[in-house]
């Protein structure tokens, strides 16, 4: 494939993970325009979040197992059409069943895209040296499309309303499927993995049923029958999960991956870092709304500098990934995280903006340099066959800490008024810090070279993500 066609591919792939990344965060902003509209609490709010990132969460396996077997582009173009169905869905709802039903359908439609849409990039870069530069564009672009949601979301729901938050996904996958049909070539993996349908309902449940605790605890009360039966549910799901796992010849997660010390620290670093980008816009966005009185646009707008750190710092940490190693940056994304719960945790009705700014700054900073090294740390030393799956796990570990975060941080301030919720939201700033410091643990137990940097580390990336294509920031 000539070199032009090559990067056309990255370009639609690249739109295709900007969409799945930024309707992550892009409802954010437009939460208190939805309340009004559809009489919906903080807590039917959450669901609408987290109906997306959950099922986001619990199928990127199996979609990239799918696209394997049974082809990338035909898997990649199934999940745009879903995408386009679930946004027609959530534009028309007139109410919060319709709209989670709808999110739901988003979720499947990104599974697809997400791991699908960076094996068809590996696929077609060849040139190690041009996979390298794919993959840190890729890294920036997902960045990018997390932290400018709310931006983009501010200036629609500023002028339009919340509805054309979903609306303006139709142009553009529209144009990805046109141009996918011109110039992406089908592919599938010569030793596609098994599907694991058990373990891929059992993930479901169990995720399904923490975000649920999370989310309606503080409203039943932690100790009710239905949180009771809760807990059961999640104590029977984990055991089963575990056992069922352990006897599958290719599970959907291998549980032995998790008895090396840098890969269960990466996954937890992935969690850490999404649950913490997560509280902090949610907190954020309501705070800057409800208690400052500020409008969408100008709310969105103070994201900006978490936007532009994610961006920049993205490349910035895939260099230093390739130079020396994942300690550094994850030094880096430890720090920044943490400064900026430390700025945050002062937070009052009058504080100025400009320490807003900084914070989401610090906080930006933190989320760019971590995702490239928390995957390099997931994979590194693993041989060619456990790779992909390595990463893949890496990748959903980032959407549960987003789940994770949204439930978290909509129960510190599901009841508080606007005058009480900046003291409501102290403990989400504090978690923030704590995350940031967790980072700063995956950084001590990281390995101080670069596996994936190795000669011969991109041949071992192809073969794996040709069955999986986890990605650094999938």
């Amino acid at each position: 494939m000539e070199k032009r066609r090559r990067w056309v591919v990255l370009a639609i792939c690249c739109a295709a993970i900007f969409l799945v990344g930024m309707d992550a965060t892009v409802v954010n902003v437009a939460l208190p325009s939805i309340g009004r509209d559809l009489g919906l609490g903080v807590r039917g709010l959450e669901w609408a979040i987290d109906a997306y990132t959950l099922v986001l969460a619990s199928l990127l396996i199996t979609s990239g197992t799918l696209a394997d077997r049974f082809g990338r582009r035909r898997v990649f173009r199934t999940g745009l059409v879903l995408f386009a169905a679930g946004s027609v869905g959530c534009a028309l709802a007139p109410g919060l069943g319709a709209l989670v039903a709808a999110r739901v359908v988003q979720g499947v439609g990104g599974s697809m895209l997400s791991p699908v849409a960076l094996a068809i990039v590996i696929g077609v870069m060849t040139d190690a040296r041009e996979r390298a530069q794919a993959i840190g564009i890729w890294a920036a672009v997902f960045g990018l499309s997390m932290a400018a949601g709310p931006v983009l979301g501010g200036a629609l729901v500023t002028g339009l309303g919340w509805r054309p938050v979903f609306w303006v996904n139709l142009p553009l996958i529209a144009l990805v499927l046109g141009l996918t049909a011109r110039y992406v070539p089908e592919s599938r993996s010569p030793r596609p993995r098994r599907l694991d349908p058990p373990g891929q309902v059992l993930l479901i449940v169990l995720v399904g049923a923490v975000i649920a605790v999370l989310i309606e605890g503080p409203r039943l009360g932690w100790w009710s029958g239905p949180m009771i039966t809760a807990y059961a549910v999640i104590a029977a799901a984990t055991l089963t999960f575990t056992r069922v796992e352990t006897r599958r010849a290719e599970p959907l997660m291998d549980l032995r991956l998790f008895r090396r010390l840098p890969f269960t620290a990466a996954v937890g670093g992935a969690v850490a870092v999404f649950v913490a980008l997560n509280v902090t816009l949610l907190l954020g966005t309501l705070y800057l709304q409800q208690v400052r009185g500020l409008t969408p646009l100008a709310a969105g707008a103070v994201t900006l500098p978490m936007a532009v750190a994610a961006t920049v710092c993205a490349p910035l940490a895939g260099r230093l990934v390739g130079r020396s190693g994942p300690r550094l940056p994850l030094r880096l994304a430890g720090v920044s995280t943490a400064a900026g719960g430390v700025v945050l945790t002062g937070l009052g009705d009058r504080t100025p903006l400009p320490v807003l700014l900084l914070a989401y700054l610090l906080i930006g900073v933190g989320v760019g340099f971590a995702n490239a090294p928390i995957t390099s740390t997931a994979v590194g030393g693993l041989p060619p066959d456990r790779v992909g799956l390595a990463g893949a796990i890496a990748s959903t570990a980032r959407q549960v800490g987003s789940a994770l975060g949204i439930a978290l941080a909509g129960g510190l301030v599901a009841g508080a008024s606007a005058a009480g919720l900046a003291a409501a939201a102290r403990p989400g700033w504090l978690l923030v810090m704590a995350c940031g410091a967790a980072v700063l643990l995956v950084a001590r137990v990281s390995p101080a070279g670069n596996p994936i940097g190795a000669p011969g580390a991109g041949e071992r990336l192809t073969g794996a993500t040709g069955r999986h294509a986890p990605g650094p920031a999938a």
